[in-house]
Formats: structure tokens, C-alpha cells, sequence
């Protein structure tokens, strides 16, 4: 089941998706979904309405909002490695976490400000991205597939001259967490659709021209160890865990400044059986309507 949110007639629903209409279900929003119980798609099911949509008539929204994001890096050793060939100033390892800013998430075809007065590095990784399905907290790795309720494309938009200068003390957060930084959707896709999430091709495109493209087969840790592996910090439903990017990052590639992001790239990150999550580089001007504020130097 495909579950998203969207807007219509000036209204937000949450809604699944069958064939090319929106089936929009009694339920104020998609984690208070999440939270009615596990597995989700059980309880969409029974809170379907009379009340559709033809998809082509709205306007789709993040899909989730969670309670936290738990950022985790370092679970894909192709990334490792070209890190490794490009110098990066630190390796990337496995069990890297840390908690993403939830204020900037942004749906499908929202806008990723550039903000130019902070950054000239701007960075995509396509991430898939697991939607929790119930609370819960210090489980083994066997209990936690049962904690898996969907999964969702991330696209982890990273400013790399502030990461550099982050990670001199070793941590990193703020290049990833500015304001449009955290593209999601299109939609959640529920677990039970996919039962074998360890070979889904990956792609991310700029303006149509491949970038990353992998296979989460190539994934050096699984999705259950992940989980039970921060499971002690304690899970809500509908939290987020993302896995990790893929090889074929700008700052990694033979001519960084070539691939950086600029205003009006547009990115298009998918993942088989999942779908395909667009967004615009648009400037700080056309974002904000007002010129960009006096360069910052992190």
C-alpha cells in the first residue's frame, strides 16, 4: 500500500493511492496513522472513504512528519571508499547517527532553497529510509523486522564546505539540517510490499544526467541491525531511520565544482518499487522573494 499525504480543494488529507486515484482515509494525519497500531496498512485498510481524488489533481505533501529522524551514515562501503579515493578529511564508517532537523523536511516538488550567503557546496545522497511502525526501545536484532511499518526516499541535501569545517571537531549536523535540506516521498510504501528490501535499485539523476546509481544490495550492515543497533534511544511510531547514501556523491566525483547543486537543477531520487522523488534548486531570492543575507563562513 501506497500512503501519502496531499492537499486538495485547500484541504490536507492523508489518502492511499490506487491505480491513478487518491483514496483519502479518515485520519487527522499520517503519524497519528502510524500510531493507531502495526501494521499500518491493516488499519489504513478499514479507514478508507468514499471520498477520492484523481492523483493528477493534487498537490503532494512530505508524507510524514515524525517525531524524530534518526540520521545514520557509513552503511554503504562504496561510499566509504570513494571517500576514501577523494581525501575526504575523515572516513566514513558504519554506526555513524545523528538526529536530523524535522523542521526541514519538504515534500515532493518543494522547492530546496540554496542558501548561497552559507554555502557553495551544495550536495545530494539518495537514502532509503525506513518508517517506523510502533514504539519501542532496546529490541535484538531478530525483534526488530517487526518494527518495520514502510519505507520512504530520502534525499540527503549536505552543504560539504560547512560538513568540512564540522567535522574538524570529529561531528557533523547543522550542513544537513538547514531550512529545505530534507526532500521526502513521493509516498510511504508499507513493508508488507516490500518483502525483500535488500535489492532495490537505486538512482539519483541531476537535470537527467545519472549520478548514483546502486543497489541496496550493496549495503555492508542490514536494516534490522540499524534498527536495534539505536533502538536504544527509543523509537515513536512513525519516527524515521535513514540507511546511509550510495557512491556517486558530487563531493567525491572527478570535478566537485562541476557537480554541485546550483538554482534550477532539478533532482529527480529513486528507488524501485518505491517511485521517484523530484525537487527544484531554486536561489535564496526566488525562495524567499528578498536578496540573500550577507555571506556567512562556517
Amino acid at each position: 500500500m501506497k500512503l501519502l499525504t496531499f492537499s486538495a480543494n485547500g484541504k490536507q488529507f492523508v489518502g492511499t493511492l490506487e491505480g491513478d486515484d487518491v483514496v483519502v482515509l479518515d485520519v487527522a494525519d499520517m503519524r497519528s496513522l502510524f500510531e493507531l497500531g502495526h501494521p499500518v496498512h491493516q488499519y489504513a485498510e478499514k479507514l478508507k472513504t468514499d471520498l477520492r481524488f484523481p492523483l493528477s489533481a493534487v498537490s503532494l505533501q512530505a508524507p510524514i512528519i515524525p517525531k524524530k529522524i534518526f540520521h545514520t551514515a557509513g552503511n554503504y562501503k562504496e561510499h566509504a571508499q570513494e571517500g576514501d579515493r577523494a581525501n575526504w578529511p575523515h572516513a566514513i564508517k558504519p554506526w555513524i547517527v545523528f538526529f536530523q532537523n524535522v523542521d526541514a523536511i519538504i515534500g515532493p516538488d518543494a522547492p530546496i532553497i540554496y542558501p548561497e550567503h552559507l554555502t557553495e557546496e551544495l550536495d545530494y545522497e539518495l537514502e532509503l529510509s525506513i518508517v517506523i511502525g510502533k514504539a519501542g526501545k532496546h529490541f535484538n536484532d531478530e525483534d526488530a523486522k517487526d518494527y518495520i511499518g514502510g519505507y520512504v526516499i530520502f534525499n540527503d541535501i549536505t552543504a560539504r564546505d560547512i560538513q568540512r569545517r564540522e567535522m574538524e571537531s570529529a561531528n557533523f549536523s547543522f550542513s544537513k539540517a538547514i531550512d529545505t535540506f530534507c526532500p521526502l516521498g513521493p509516498w510511504i510504501v508499507t513493508a508488507d510490499e516490500i518483502p525483500d528490501p535488500y535489492d532495490l535499485d537505486l538512482e539519483l539523476r541531476v537535470n537527467g544526467e545519472k549520478r548514483q546509481i546502486s543497489n541496496t544490495s550493496h549495503m555492508s550492515v542490514t536494516i534490522p541491525q540499524i534498527l536495534s543497533k539505536f533502538s536504544p534511544a527509543g523509537y515513536s511510531a512513525g519516527d524515521i531511520v535513514t540507511t546511509g547514501t550510495v557512491s556517486g556523491v558530487a563531493a567525491f566525483s572527478a570535478d566537485p565544482q562541476a557537480w554541485y547543486l546550483k538554482p534550477g537543477d532539478v533532482i529527480e531520487a529513486q528507488i524501485e518499487k518505491i517511485g521517484v522523488l523530484r525537487n527544484r534548486v531554486v536561489s535564496w531570492e526566488e525562495g524567499h522573494g528578498v536578496a540573500a543575507p550577507a555571506r556567512q563562513r562556517f
